[in-house]
């Protein structure tokens, strides 16, 4: 989950959604990630990550929404709300009461007043999995060949490949029937029937007290030996909280499962250096300023793992030029680390 700083807009109009979602796109074909709902009000996204940490992959998402986003609306500064909230989801009682939790977030936010409009909705994954509207998700698959009716064996090989994107749609699907007509109804009927079932806190985050949907009170009366663990960042039994535990190999109370954003960086930097966050993008040459950018670039890169392209779209450097502040920062390590303790 993810939202504009102050609450903000992050799509100001149709063109951002299409860039967003086709940057989505690519970033979730070449991650091999599954993304089973998703719906920009604001942005929620329920995936399953395969070999790629979701950290990078929600890096490369709102760090190249934000830059596009700047560059196209002439702004600069801070675009999302530090950095996106996620939960860990137990995938089994969870998936499909978050797929439909998540397409529902039209209708809660007033986008949309009721199922029928939903159905005919761009902005979420529920017209996809309809067939009411072509999944954007689906990536573009260019023919390789200029000569019209001449197709090598590749060619017919990669038309007749499905994507991801199709595949996850199929496994939603899945759930509901064997023939496509049967689930896509019975589909319909599921959300439908969550349509008066309100915010459901239960399913926006861990926790015992969510866990039981808000109810304290049978939390109190139950007895201490049959609490299960739980922690506000995973969603699931005490049985897959401990899992999820055990193999992080770390406490999730003590320790953040995500890196900062660039934002968050930028802000610790400029506090420690007494600087706009606007100067660190700039081409002044100043001493303090230089240094300043250095250690943002060597801290980007090194503690929280961005790419010197990210870097460089986001200081409007070169590769080349991030790569050298990366460089300069090593040579002043202890005052990076000063400015890393505070981030």
């Amino acid at each position: 989950m993810a939202r504009g700083i102050e609450r903000r807009e992050i799509f100001k109009d149709d063109k951002d959604r299409i860039s967003f979602l086709k940057r989505l796109t690519v970033i979730l074909e070449e991650t091999q990630t599954q993304c089973y709902a998703w719906a920009l009000i604001p942005n929620h996204l329920l995936v399953r990550t395969g070999a790629t940490p979701l950290s990078k992959v929600m890096r490369r998402l709102m760090t190249g929404h934000a830059v596009t986003f700047n560059k196209r609306h002439r702004r600069s500064g801070h675009l999302f709300q530090n950095r996106y909230k996620s939960v860990v989801c137990e995938r089994d009682p969870y998936l499909l009461e978050l797929v439909r939790y998540i397409h529902l977030n039209p209708i809660r936010a007033g986008q949309v007043k009721d199922l029928k409009e939903l159905d005919r909705y761009r902005w979420s994954g529920h017209s996809a999995i309809l067939g009411c509207h072509k999944n954007p998700l689906i990536p573009v698959k260019l023919n390789q060949s200029n000569k019209p009716g001449k197709k090598n064996e590749r060619d017919r090989r990669d038309q007749s490949d499905e994507s991801l994107a199709e595949k996850t749609v199929k496994d939603v699907l899945l759930h509901f029937g064997d023939t496509l007509r049967v689930a896509r109804q019975r589909y319909r009927q599921f959300v439908k029937d969550g349509v008066d079932q309100g915010q459901r806190p239960e399913l926006q985050g861990g926790g015992l007290i969510r866990s039981q949907s808000g109810n304290k009170r049978s939390l109190v009366e139950m007895k201490k030996e049959k609490h299960e663990r739980s922690d506000r960042r995973i969603l699931g039994s005490g049985e897959f909280v401990s899992e999820v535990l055990r193999e992080s190999g770390e406490d999730l109370h003590k320790r953040s499962l995500t890196p900062p954003s660039l934002e968050d960086i930028a802000v610790k930097v400029g506090n420690y250096f007494n600087l706009p966050l606007a100067v660190l993008g700039s081409k002044s040459r100043s001493r303090n300023i230089s240094k300043a950018r250095s250690v943002f670039c060597l801290l980007a890169a090194k503690k929280a793992g961005y790419t010197q392209a990210e870097i460089g779209d986001y200081l409007n450097l070169s590769r080349i030029g991030a790569r050298n502040s990366i460089l300069r920062g090593e040579r002043i390590l202890d005052m990076c680390d000063a400015v890393w303790g505070k981030v």
